[in-house]
């Protein structure tokens, strides 16, 4: 980067993009008093594309103070900030301000921010008037673990044009956001991907027509994916997917649908959605779902009560054409038939399935049917699984010890494998695995 950026004078340079972004590269921005004046006085949009990796021992309030609060200190024109993850399925170290300054993160002129938090509380924060021009805020919130002692500013945020919250933990209190939306009077764009725990009941085109609509008059695009888990023994209504979808057709959102999938007997993930899907993660599809394309889904998780068939799985390849990490919770036995279908007399009845980027497969708790179902080559081709996760008393049966051709093919290429139980790594099994990292 240096090199390139002293070659020669860049007046009209305002953008910067940094990939491979690690803390070490502050090194630049320190130190090197030639760029500076680029950094300070040029730059009014930076991404970086962060390759450092989210962990527990790591201090965030560190890694904000002395990476993103520098940041916006070193660029003082900055307008727009994005930052992204460097690669799929990794997370970077979220921005936590928990016990920092309100200085901290502040900026009198940014505009846009797209960025990873720790926390919803963080989100909060970003909210409190440190960045009072913002129009533009896109968050993913790792965890919703809130406090009750942290008091807020609840201003209302006139500035703020576009919204965009995706949490990838549980919500609780559901208060919380419908209360963040009342602060957005002159929001037009929002864009929510969220799930609620512990509600008795769901989230349906009523609570969106009351707590969005009715607090955003400008509000002209609306994108979203919202689930709220239901313990069947607190409704008092037998809950339909129908009545769900009726109550979003009378908000006039007929491109939405709405989706009822039994996580265990007592519990079910009642979703909403709008179309096209436009998120890239799914949880708790079962059995019974749309009839769409799902088109951005590289992460789905698909759990249910009752089997998942051959049938279903041939949707799942034509519903998520992008699917790279499928996580699979269900512990009942496929049907005789489903499994007879494959057997040497009956294996052509059926074609083979084949997920053309899934990389990680995830089958710890399911039935021995789901091992069957994904390594045997008669039934499914994965070329690029790489990330196997799997009990180790089902694949060892699967595969007779690792000594069955059937299944040897979709497990060539795989370069880590994680069992639930304990594994003596045979000479066969390292024949089977070739890929494996020893």
């Amino acid at each position: 980067m240096e090199r390139i950026l002293l070659a020669t004078d860049y007046p009209n340079l305002t953008e910067l993009k940094i990939s491979h972004f690690q803390e070490d590269a502050l090194y630049y921005f320190l130190n090197k008093l030639s760029l500076q004046s680029i950094f300070r006085e040029q730059i009014t949009v930076l991404t970086l594309i962060n390759d450092d990796k989210y962990k527990k021992e790591r201090s965030l309030e560190n890694y904000s103070l002395y990476v993103y609060s520098f940041i916006l200190t070193l660029f003082e024109n900055l307008k727009k900030l994005s930052i992204t993850g460097g690669s799929f399925g990794s997370s970077y170290p979220g921005l936590s301000l928990r016990d920092l300054p309100f200085t901290t993160f502040s900026s009198p002129i940014l505009t846009h921010l797209y960025i990873n938090v720790d926390n919803f509380d963080d989100c909060l924060y970003l909210l409190d008037g440190r960045l009072r021009q913002l129009t533009t805020l896109c968050v993913t919130v790792y965890t919703v673990k809130s406090s009750s002692e942290i008091v807020h500013n609840m201003d209302k945020l006139c500035n703020l044009k576009y919204f965009s919250l995706k949490v990838s933990d549980l919500f609780e209190a559901y208060d919380k956001i419908s209360s963040l939306f009342r602060r957005m009077s002159n929001l037009e764009k929002l864009t929510l991907n969220i799930a609620v725990r512990r509600r008795n009941r769901v989230i349906d085109g009523t609570d969106i027509q009351h707590d969005i609509f009715d607090c955003m008059p400008q509000l002209h695009s609306f994108t979203f994916c919202i689930c709220a888990y239901v313990e069947m023994v607190d409704l008092s209504y037998k809950l339909t997917s129908e009545d769900i979808q009726q109550t979003l057709t009378d908000i006039g959102q007929q491109h939405a649908v709405s989706m009822v999938s039994y996580v265990t007997k007592k519990k079910a993930a009642c979703s909403i959605f709008s179309l096209p899907f436009e998120f890239d993660y799914l949880e708790d599809l079962g059995n019974k779902y749309p009839n769409t394309v799902f088109s951005y889904v590289t992460y789905l998780l698909v759990r249910d009560t009752v089997p998942f068939e051959h049938e279903f799985f041939m949707r799942i390849a034509r519903s998520f054409p992008s699917l790279k990490h499928l996580r699979i919770f269900n512990m009942k036995s496929q049907t005789l038939n489903s499994r007879m279908t494959f057997s040497s007399d009956n294996s052509q009845l059926y074609s083979i399935i084949e997920y053309p980027h899934l990389t990680i497969l995830d089958v710890k708790y399911a039935h021995r049917d789901y091992v069957e179902q994904f390594l045997n080559e008669a039934k499914a081709y994965i070329p690029c699984l790489t990330n196997f996760e799997v009990f180790v008393d089902y694949l060892k049966a699967v595969t007779k010890n690792f000594r069955r051709e059937e299944t040897r093919r979709n497990c060539a290429k795989v370069e880590r494998l994680f069992t639930r139980g304990s594994l003596v790594r045979t000479d066969n099994f390292w024949l089977y695995f070739p890929s494996l990292y020893k």
